[in-house]
């Protein structure tokens, strides 16, 4: 085949439909509602993509794919006001940014993180569809090369990330690891269906936790509640700081750093399966080795926010590229845009690269100039959205309690979802609070299923093909790919440990007493034993070698750090507890009397649903805690019921129903 001769046509013909004023429409069209779901916690692009959908039938398959693609281009952008501006993650593949975007919002430089982030985002989007448009008919052997053991070592490169965000305490970094790691098994081994910590009759634990729900409850509520302590706004100096173009000229002085982790966004984006759940934390983990002054990581730095920033987005082009040539999701989100090219008539793979090279390539320009109308209305709203950071967050806690409960609702449509954002709200807190390594633990949580899925399936064909003989057993794993990979993760776990007092989320160091910390380490030991011996109790090997290691090795941390607290002095960073002294330490208001409050929403949701209860917590709150007259309180809860009324109702979602919907059949949005 003729690449030039058969490209450049098809890549000219794309650009004519692309640029036809009704593409434009569906594409702008598809570039707002993205941005509209993508600044709204926990939904993401799998939720945006599940609404148009229905609109794919009979439509022209030109004018969907741009509404699609539209929407998917811009979410990873969009998802970064929240991450900055709040400390709540907008979508998984926005994590790693909180982690310097939310201090430099606190600092009052929240117009210069969020510049810098869109900028990157724009630039990490064009070199991801430059490298899908040139990549389109070479990448069949490089996809092909990827088979299980190679996908297992670029899961384990993922966790050797822990190492560096381990914090002053590598110890604590591996234990926050290892229990999201166990969290991450609860529930039917993905090989034989054994349970794990769980049993029928709680249905919902047979399912596991979804990451939406551990996301918002390991970052959003800890957060949340620490700031409402605070009773002030984000941004401690109380201004906006320096604006764009501070934020234009950052990127431009760390350019190299973005084209990097763009490199690594597309790379990681093009490997089936990982998408964009854990490539934003190997982008920061570069951003940290290969940084000369790592002080300020974790506490503000413009490079911790321009490097996931440039790969998350340049992850979306390299997603399309498994997508579109063999048919195979990329990501989540690429399994739902696979459904909406069938619902166009499409059918992904070999066939549709031949036949239809033009509308394939009509895909790769729709992801480019998405890429460029989003960031460029983000860049122009961003001034304006950064206000947000000067109000006093006592009036804005009530509205981010209500996306967070109706965001974590939506994950499987059960109260349950509720009591398990609370749960794991409590433990975010509680790491917060004692110093363990929060990012360590998503980590540990989002790549423990495939972790485990990939160990198990490497394994099974491993063991056949040493039974044929030992040569066959180790063609098969040691591979050039596997041995470079292998070499990159041993030194990402040495530079690691070496940087990782330097990265710590939390910049206080207070020391209490040993008792609070003491309690809480013999808690998650508890915990941890618990674990390993369910797991000694499966009888399928398979389904318990994964949890049953991965619980020895974190018992022997606990135990090793119990020994250690028993041995030192109480002023030792293993006794770190942020109650003991600083910002929380000196808050105006409680730790456990404000949690009562998103308590208190949950009973009322169980007993009246999701609405009334909204309606009665809000105007509570309003009156109560932040001082408002009765009028002030009514009119502020009206506008965010409404406004939580009027997404459920464009989204087509429900809300939780409490015990009173079965005894009363009420109305919509009431029932």
């Amino acid at each position: 085949m003729d690449i030039l001769t058969i490209a450049l046509p098809a890549l000219g013909e794309a650009l004519t439909l692309v640029f036809q004023p009704t593409q434009l429409m569906y594409l702008m069209a598809g570039v707002l509602l993205g941005l509209s779901i993508g600044v709204l916690p926990g939904l993401g692009g799998i939720a945006g993509l599940s609404l148009v959908l229905p609109f794919m039938f009979g439509m022209e398959p030109v004018s969907g794919l741009a509404l699609m693609v539209g929407l998917i281009a811009v979410i990873p952008t969009s998802d970064t006001f929240s991450s900055v501006l709040l400390g709540i993650p907008g979508s998984s593949a926005s994590q790693a940014t909180v982690l310097d975007g939310f201090p430099l919002a606190r600092k009052g430089e929240a117009g210069r993180a969020l510049a810098a982030a869109f900028i990157s985002s724009l630039y990490g989007g064009l070199l991801g569809a430059a490298v899908l448009t040139c990549i389109i008919f070479v990448a069949r052997p490089l996809i092909l090369a990827f088979g299980l053991p190679e996908m297992m070592m670029i899961t384990i490169l993922g966790m050797s990330m822990v190492a560096i965000l381990a914090g002053r305490v590598p110890m604590k970094g591996v234990i926050a690891c290892g229990i999201g790691l166990l969290a991450g098994t609860i529930g039917s081994a993905p090989a034989g269906g054994s349970l794990r910590m769980s049993t029928y009759d709680i249905p919902y634990l047979v399912e596991g936790f979804q990451l939406v729900i551990v996301g918002l409850g390991i970052y959003a509520i800890p957060e949340v509640i620490s700031l409402l302590r605070q009773d002030s706004s984000i941004s401690s100096s109380g201004g906006l700081g320096r604006g764009w173009t501070d934020g234009l000229r950052d990127w431009w002085r760390n350019k190299w750093l973005s084209t990097k982790c763009a490199a690594i966004g597309v790379t990681v984006g093009i490997i089936p399966g990982l998408g964009g759940s854990v490539v934003d934390w190997i982008a920061y983990g570069y951003a940290v080795q290969s940084a000369k002054n790592r002080d300020q990581f974790g506490q503000g730095d413009i490079r911790g926010v321009i490097a996931p920033e440039s790969s998350n987005n340049a992850k979306e082009g390299g997603g399309l590229v498994p997508t579109l040539i063999f048919g195979i999701p990329g990501s989540g989100s690429m399994a739902v845009f696979l459904g909406g090219l069938a619902l166009l008539g499409m059918s992904p793979g070999p066939a549709m690269i031949r036949q239809d090279l033009d509308i394939t390539y009509t895909i790769v320009w729709s992801l480019a100039l998405a890429n460029v109308l989003g960031a460029g209305l983000c860049v122009l709203l961003s001034g304006q959205i950064a206000k947000l950071t000067t109000i006093r967050f006592t009036l804005m806690a009530p509205f981010l309690f209500m996306m967070i409960a109706f965001a974590a609702f939506q994950s499987r449509q059960s109260l349950g979802d509720l009591v398990a954002l609370v749960g794991i709200g409590i433990i975010g807190i509680l790491l917060r609070r004692f110093d363990f390594s929060r990012p360590a633990f998503l980590i540990g949580f989002v790549l423990s299923h495939q972790a485990e899925q990939f160990t198990n399936m490497a394994t099974q064909i491993a063991s056949a093909r040493f039974r044929r003989s030992f040569e066959a057993g180790i063609d098969y794993i040691v591979t050039p790919i596997t041995v470079t990979i292998l070499i990159l993760t041993v030194l990402s776990i040495i530079i690691g440990l070496r940087q990782s007092k330097n990265i710590r989320e939390n910049i206080d160091t207070y020391t209490g007493g040993k008792r609070a910390p003491f309690v809480f380490l013999l808690a998650i030991t508890a915990y941890v034993a618990i674990s390993v011996a369910d797991a000694a109790t499966i009888d399928r090997f398979g389904d318990k070698v994964f949890p049953l290691t991965v619980g020895i090795v974190t018992l022997i941390a606990c135990l090793a750090m119990l020994g250690k607290m028993m041995r030192r002095a109480e002023t030792d960073d293993l006794f770190i507890d942020l109650e003991a002294g600083g910002t929380d330490g000196a808050a105006p208001h409680g730790l456990w009397w404000t949690l009562s409050w998103f308590l208190g929403l949950l009973v009322l949701t169980g007993l009246f649903g999701l609405i009334i209860a909204l309606s009665l917590f809000m105007v509570a709150f309003f009156r109560v805690r932040a001082g408002l007259s009765w009028l002030s309180a009514v009119l502020y809860t009206a506008a965010g019921v409404s406004f939580i009324v009027f997404l459920a109702w464009v989204l087509g979602r429900e809300f939780p129903p409490g015990l009173l919907q079965d005894v009363i059949d009420m109305p919509w949005p009431l029932r």
